[in-house]
């Protein structure tokens, strides 16, 4: 009984740092929406930020190749041959491959 009573003179005495410790704990790291918890969400968003300007820059770059396919007959002509290989009928065509496409 003699511990109890010394430890409660203690936390008496301390109350206000201990309930100080206590409340930083909950919001630092316990609670569902802590600190913690919201620096690991900002990084999240962050990355997720990057991607969708890098699918942006994807998009409107496909967009304008599109826009570019429909518009334009040299377009078609240009993506026909660097994809597809294709030629006219009085052209050779002539494919170097590098050692990493050949191991495949």
């Amino acid at each position: 009984m003699g511990r109890f009573i010394t430890c409660w003179n203690y936390i008496r005495r301390y109350k206000y740092l201990a309930a100080i410790l206590v409340f930083l704990l909950i919001i630092g790291f316990l609670d569902e929406n802590s600190l913690y918890t919201r620096y690991q969400r900002n990084v999240e968003i962050g990355t997720l930020r990057s991607e969708i300007d890098k699918y942006q820059a994807q998009y409107e770059a496909e967009t304008a190749q599109l826009e570019a396919l429909q518009n334009s007959p040299v377009a078609v002509e240009k993506m026909a041959r660097e994809r597809y290989l294709m030629k006219r009928p009085d052209e050779d065509i002539f494919v170097f491959m590098t050692d990493s496409t050949q191991s495949r």
